[in-house]
């Protein structure tokens, strides 16, 4: 078999009540948020496996907890290789993808979380075109941390401090650039953490549209907007 020249991690987590959009409820029910979640999550499986089969790269999804993630499965487009994610934190984790990536012949690792409905096709691809002339690349969000970040190496120490912080960003910057590798910010985008933050989705309806169907309808169908404060 041929190694995959690149692969696209998708973290995520089992939507599961009280354990998922925590930090949206109040004003949203736990039951809510996990049906917000569960709904962010297909949209980003469905975006992750166009752009796969639009780049030629291998889809993976690393999901925690995976054993509570049975009726999930069912749900994963299949071109997904779906394994659990390994570690006690986020930051080994994402390490652990890393290296498993990388173990397994690729050469360019893509990993993004699954808060960002609206990353799209074309910021997967441009991510990718930026490793053919860095090391690293990142793409910011609102909040001081990333969505996305690709790497050509197997450099899991760049996530080596606290990954829950409004400096995320700049701290995974600084590591790379002292491992001396060459690292690019991306054009920015935002995840969906707060009730506030559907305020950005609102402004981004048009162009996110399409990679943000099942967030929009379910958002829509609830009424959540008049949720979320006017300022």
């Amino acid at each position: 078999m041929i190694p995959p020249r690149a692969v696209l991690v998708v973290f995520a987590k089992v939507p599961r009540p009280g354990e998922v959009k925590t930090r949206m409820c109040p004003p949203l029910s736990h039951p809510e948020a996990a049906e917000l979640y569960a709904s962010m999550l297909a949209d980003v499986l469905e975006t992750s496996a166009r752009a796969a089969r639009r780049l030629g790269i291998a889809p993976v999804l690393a999901l925690h907890p995976a054993e509570q993630g049975r009726a999930l499965l069912l749900e994963v487009p299949t071109p997904f290789r779906v394994v659990p994610q390994r570690g006690p934190h986020l930051s080994a984790r994402m390490s652990w993808a890393l290296r498993e990536a990388a173990a397994g012949g690729a050469s360019r690792i893509l990993l993004r979380g699954s808060d960002s409905p609206a990353l799209d096709e074309e910021a997967i691809a441009a991510a990718l075109d930026a490793l053919a002339r860095c090391d690293v690349v990142l793409r910011p969000d609102l909040d001081g941390g990333y969505n996305l970040v690709g790497l050509r190496l197997a450099a899991g120490a760049i996530f080596d401090h606290p990954m829950s912080t409004g400096h995320v960003l700049e701290d995974t910057l600084l590591r790379a650039r002292g491992l001396g590798l060459a690292t690019e910010v991306a054009a920015p985008g935002f995840d969906l953490d707060t009730i506030e933050d559907l305020r950005w989705l609102a402004r981004e309806r048009d162009s996110a549209s399409r990679s943000c169907t099942r967030t929009l309808e379910f958002i829509d169908r609830r009424g959540l907007w008049s949720r979320a404060p006017a300022s």
